[in-house]
């Protein structure tokens, strides 16, 4: 094969495409285009006439030896040539129509290659990949074997970056029969590459929500609180409170009749994330935006743990992505598909528009959990303003990650210059801002949570599982 990786690649990009030749073969691999280049044994062999050009310069006698090699390797070059064009019939390729990759870890994307002719041939393989998606080699050579129809290979790559990346080309190459000429033509494919969010850290962190013993080491867990769904109805009992009668029923039997209620064991969770401006900043090298997707789905699968249903809405200057509360398997799927192509928008976010959303939308009492930040006072006002339609309904609890710059005045340093002095002040002052946002929240039974960065997920976790013990739902 020609030494080099991508030269297949670009060549093949830089010839015209046509649809004049095409085989008995799925619509996906079609054949459109094919091209034939030198090999180095065609280059090697022409070199040879620099000798037999200069015997015949030197003597007369040599020129008609000079000149039957030349036309002789000429025309041992075109009938090779005229083979190698047929080379690669019936050779096809086919990929997966979708192929799922989490970012950073490396992943393979199956390949097949039908062969009709059964012929046992070289070949090389190449894929452009996108810039967002690296592989250590640019090119497969693969050995086909003899009376094989199919072969098949996995390709090994890794993704830097979230999204839909589709592969829309295959390049393939093979020598020609007497190895003058590589043939090469471009093949049309299907596959869709999605990228996921990497959570492999994060169940890490959280290995012990996901342990499926069975009934080994499981401890009946005393839950705080009453429960709200309503059961059933029973003969008063001395003791019972006055708000736990019902009214109606003792009126209609003429005695005294309780209310029996039982702890819920299936609620709605809704993780709510801003995909505005706010969500642009950079974090260890990562949007929050990034951050906020991992512990959003981290949330899905402890919700689906506890038996919950976990919903999903995202959000800029206008209600984006709405998956209504479920839970299975497919439903988690269906809630990752809606996060792994979402970015941030440098727009300012809209709360009062997603609130009016969700009291029209949410009927049932849900744990709302917003990822925003409220760092910004106008922006805090505008979401105290629109949270006022909906905590009155739901349980609210609002995330942001924490800033290292708020702090009370001089609380961990002195500052030695005037500059440092103004970085306090304004540490001070951003401090204060969500101390009163705080409160302020609170007031409505909405709960103000400063997360951090490396613990955002774990953090979210641990105040649902609050909620969720102390029956706040």
């Amino acid at each position: 094969m020609v030494p080099g990786g991508g030269d297949i690649i670009e060549s093949m990009k830089a010839a015209p495409q046509t649809n004049a030749v095409r085989e008995a073969i799925p619509l996906s691999a079609t054949s459109e285009f094919a091209m034939i280049v030198p090999r180095e044994r065609l280059l090697l062999w022409a070199a040879l006439t620099l000798p037999f050009a200069a015997l015949g310069a030197a003597v007369p006698a040599g020129t008609a030896l000079a000149v039957a090699y030349t036309l002789a390797l000429a025309l041992v070059a075109v009938i090779d040539a005229t083979q190698a064009r047929v080379s690669l019939r019936g050779i096809t390729t086919k990929l997966p129509e979708v192929v799922r990759l989490s970012k950073d870890r490396e992943g393979i994307i199956p390949v097949q290659i039908n062969n009709v002719g059964m012929k046992g041939r070289a070949l090389r393989v190449g894929l452009p990949f996108p810039d967002e998606i690296r592989s250590s080699q640019e090119s497969f050579d693969v050995a086909l074997p003899e009376g094989a129809a199919d072969s098949r290979f996995n390709w090994p790559c890794t993704a830097d970056t979230r999204g839909n990346y589709p592969i829309q080309r295959c390049y393939l190459e093979t020598p020609s029969p007497l190895g003058f000429w590589n043939v090469r033509k471009s093949a049309a494919v299907h596959c869709e590459i999605r990228v996921y969010p990497n959570l492999f850290d994060e169940r890490k962190r959280l290995a012990a929500f996901f342990l499926n013993r069975g009934n080994f080491g499981v401890h009946a867990q005393r839950m705080v609180g009453q429960g709200r769904e309503f059961e059933k109805l029973r003969e008063y009992i001395p003791g019972d409170s006055y708000d736990q009668i019902h009214w109606k029923a003792t009126a209609k039997r003429g005695r005294p009749v309780t209310k029996v209620f039982q702890i819920e064991r299936t609620q709605e969770v809704y993780v709510i994330l801003d995909a505005s401006r706010l969500s642009a900043k950079t974090l260890n090298g990562e949007t929050t935006l990034e951050h906020f997707i991992i512990a959003a789905l981290v949330m899905g699968l402890v919700a689906e743990q506890q038996s919950d249903l976990f919903g999903l809405l995202a959000f800029n200057d206008r209600v984006g992505s709405f998956v209504r509360a479920k839970n299975g398997k497919a439903h988690y799927h269906a809630c990752r598909d809606a996060l792994y192509t979402l970015h941030p928008k440098i727009v300012t976010p809209d709360f009062e528009e997603v609130c009016s959303f969700i009291r029209l939308r949410l009927r049932r009492r849900a744990l709302l959990v917003f990822l925003t930040d409220l760092s910004d006072p106008v922006l805090a006002e505008s979401f105290a303003r629109g949270i006022d339609l909906i905590c009155r309904q739901h349980l609210v609890v609002v995330g942001m990650v924490k800033s290292e710059l708020a702090g009370p005045l001089f609380h961990k340093s002195e500052a030695d210059r005037l500059d440092g002095i103004y970085q306090k002040l304004g540490a001070h002052l951003l401090w204060r801002h969500l101390r009163e946002l705080s409160q302020s929240l609170q007031h409505h039974g909405v709960r103000l949570l400063q997360l951090d960065d490396d613990k955002l997920s774990a953090q979210l976790v641990s105040e649902y599982l609050r909620v969720k013990q102390r029956q706040l739902l």
